[in-house]
C-alpha cells in the first residue's frame, strides 16, 4: 500500500515510517535478489560438507532444498485440486446471513443516471 500524495510521513504511525522504504519497487527488487543470494549460497554450501544421513537419497547434494521446492509446488496443486470439491457458491451462507435481507425499497435511496 503506497501513501497518498495528501498524506505526509510525520502523519503515518511509527511503524509506518520505518517502513516507507518499502514503498518504492527497487527497495523490494533489492530484498528478492537478497534472498535469492541467500537460497543460492546455502544450495552451494551443502556441497561444502559431510553429512550423516539415515536415508541414502539425503546424501545428494541439494536434496533438502529439491525435496521443499517440489513439495511446496505439491502443496499449491493439490489445494488447487481440492478447491474443485470444496469451492461452494457465492451465495452459500446467504439464507442464514444478516447482509442478504431485503431491504424495503423505500429506505434503499436510489439515484439514476440519465445517460
Amino acid at each position: 500500500m503506497s501513501i497518498d500524495q495528501n498524506d505526509k510521513p510525520e502523519d503515518l504511525p511509527t511503524l509506518g515510517r520505518a517502513l516507507l522504504w518499502l514503498d518504492t519497487k527497487k527497495n523490494v527488487d533489492r530484498i528478492v535478489y537478497g534472498l535469492y543470494i541467500v537460497c543460492a549460497i546455502l544450495f552451494a554450501a551443502d556441497f561444502l560438507y559431510h553429512k550423516h544421513v539415515y536415508l541414502g537419497v539425503e546424501e545428494f547434494p541439494g536434496f533438502y532444498a529439491l525435496y521443499g521446492f517440489f513439495m511446496c509446488a505439491a502443496l499449491v496443486i493439490s489445494a488447487k485440486i481440492m478447491r474443485l470439491f470444496l469451492k461452494r457458491p457465492e451465495d452459500y451462507y446467504a439464507p442464514y446471513d444478516v447482509e442478504s435481507e431485503k431491504y424495503p425499497e423505500d429506505q434503499l435511496e436510489r439515484k439514476t443516471h440519465d445517460g
